[in-house]
C-alpha cells in the first residue's frame, strides 16, 4: 500500500513538473528558461535609440515611429502611415503580459486538477454499480456533444501552438517540422471552427431549457456539489449547478470567439470594437471608437486569444470530471448514452424520479 501511494505521488510530481517546465519555457520563450528573449521582445525599441531624444536620427525616425502619417495618391490610405505605432504595443503585450497570463492560467487549472486528485481521489458510485442502467443523453446529443468537444480540441491545440509552439516545439521538432505544422494547423483552425460554431448551437437548442438556473442549485452549492466530502448527494436535476456554469461558459464563450474567430477570417471586412466600444461607452465606460481596419483586427487577436485561454483552462476541469480518472460511471453519458441507475441515483437524483414517472422507456434496464 506504501509502495503504490508512493509511486502515485512520484509520478504526479513527475508529471507537475513537466508540465512546469512547459509552462516555464512558454511563458519565457526559451527551451532553458532564459527570460532575456522576452525581455528583448516586449522592449520594443527601435533602432539606434531613435525615441531616447538622443540620436541624430530622433528628428526623422521619431514621427514615423510614433505613427506620424504622411500622403499618398493610391486608394490605399493607410499607407501613408509607414509604421503603425500601435501594432509594436500590440506584439509587447501579445507575447508579453498576454502570454505569460495564458501560461500561468494553464499551468494553475492543471495544478489544482492535479492536488484535487491527490486529495478527493477518483469519485466513485458510492454503493456500487447496480447493474441497471438509464439513458442520460439519446444519439442526437452524443453527437452535439463530441462535434463541439473534438471541434473544441482541435481548435484549441492548434490556438495554443501558434501562441506558444514556436517556443516549445521549435526546440524538440525543429523550425521546419514546426512551420509545417503550423501552416496546416492553422488551416484546420479555419475550417474546424465552423463544425464549432454549429455544435453551440445544437447544445443551446438541445440543452439550454434544461439548464435555467433555480432554487435546487442552491442546495448543490451549500455542499460544494458533494465533490470534496463523501458521501455528500445534493439533489439535481437533469444538470447540476456546475454543469449549467460550464454549458453556460461553452455558449458565452463560444459565441464571443465565434465572433472574434469570424472578424480574423475577415479582417477589414468585419469590425466588431468600434461599435462594442460605443456601446458600453453609453453605460459609463471611455473606449476608443474611431478604429482603423488594422486596429479592429489587432483587438480581435487579443480577445480572441484571451477567451480561449480562459475557456481552455475552464474546459480542462470539465474533462478530468468526465472521465473515469476523476469520476467513475460518467463517461458512460457521452459514450453509449447509458448510466448506471445508482450514479444517476447518487448525482441527479431528482432527473431520475422524473424519468421514473414518465413512459416505460425511461425505466432502468440491464446493464449490457
Amino acid at each position: 500500500m506504501i509502495w503504490s501511494i508512493l509511486r502515485r505521488v512520484v509520478g504526479t510530481l513527475g508529471l507537475a513538473l513537466l508540465v512546469a517546465y512547459g509552462a516555464a519555457a512558454g511563458l519565457t520563450g526559451s527551451p532553458v528558461v532564459d527570460i532575456s528573449p522576452v525581455l528583448a521582445q516586449t522592449s520594443g525599441a527601435p533602432p539606434g535609440g531613435a525615441l531616447s531624444g538622443k540620436s541624430p536620427t530622433e528628428r526623422i525616425w521619431g514621427p514615423i515611429r510614433r505613427g506620424v502619417q504622411g500622403s499618398v495618391t493610391i486608394p490605399d490610405k493607410q499607407a501613408a502611415t509607414l509604421v503603425q505605432s500601435d501594432g509594436d504595443n500590440w506584439r509587447a503585450f501579445k507575447n508579453g503580459p498576454l502570454s505569460q497570463f495564458g501560461g500561468w492560467l494553464l499551468l494553475a487549472s492543471i495544478a489544482v486538477l492535479i492536488v484535487f486528485r491527490l486529495v478527493r481521489g477518483q469519485i466513485k458510485i458510492e454503493h456500487g454499480p447496480s447493474g441497471k442502467t438509464i439513458e442520460r443523453f439519446n444519439a442526437v446529443e452524443r453527437a452535439t456533444h463530441w462535434v463541439t468537444a473534438s471541434s473544441f480540441i482541435v481548435l484549441a491545440l492548434t490556438g495554443l501552438n501558434v501562441l506558444y509552439g514556436r517556443y516549445v516545439l521549435i526546440p524538440i521538432i525543429g523550425q521546419e517540422a514546426f512551420a509545417f505544422i503550423t501552416y496546416y494547423g492553422k488551416i484546420v483552425h479555419n475550417y474546424i471552427g465552423f463544425a464549432f460554431i454549429a455544435g453551440i448551437i445544437m447544445m443551446f437548442i438541445l440543452w439550454a431549457r434544461h439548464n435555467i438556473f433555480d432554487k435546487v442549485d442552491l442546495a448543490w452549492i451549500a455542499q460544494g456539489g458533494g465533490l470534496f466530502v463523501k458521501g455528500q448527494h445534493p439533489p439535481a436535476r437533469k444538470f447540476n449547478f456546475g454543469q449549467k456554469c460550464i454549458f453556460w461558459i461553452v455558449i458565452l464563450g463560444g459565441i464571443t470567439l465565434s465572433l472574434s474567430g469570424v472578424a480574423l477570417l475577415f479582417p477589414y471586412e468585419i469590425t466588431p470594437w468600434a461599435a462594442t466600444f460605443k456601446a458600453l461607452n453609453l453605460v459609463g465606460f471611455s473606449l476608443p471608437t474611431n478604429l482603423t481596419p488594422l486596429q479592429e483586427t489587432q483587438l480581435s487577436v487579443l480577445w480572441h486569444s484571451l477567451a480561449a485561454l480562459v475557456m481552455i483552462a475552464i474546459i480542462l476541469a470539465h474533462i478530468y470530471i468526465g472521465t473515469p480518472l476523476g469520476m467513475e460511471g460518467a463517461i458512460g453519458a457521452v459514450g453509449e448514452g447509458q448510466v448506471d441507475v445508482n450514479w444517476a441515483k447518487e448525482h441527479h437524483s431528482l432527473w431520475v424520479a422524473e424519468m421514473m414517472d414518465e413512459s416505460a422507456g425511461g425505466k432502468p434496464r440491464p446493464a449490457e
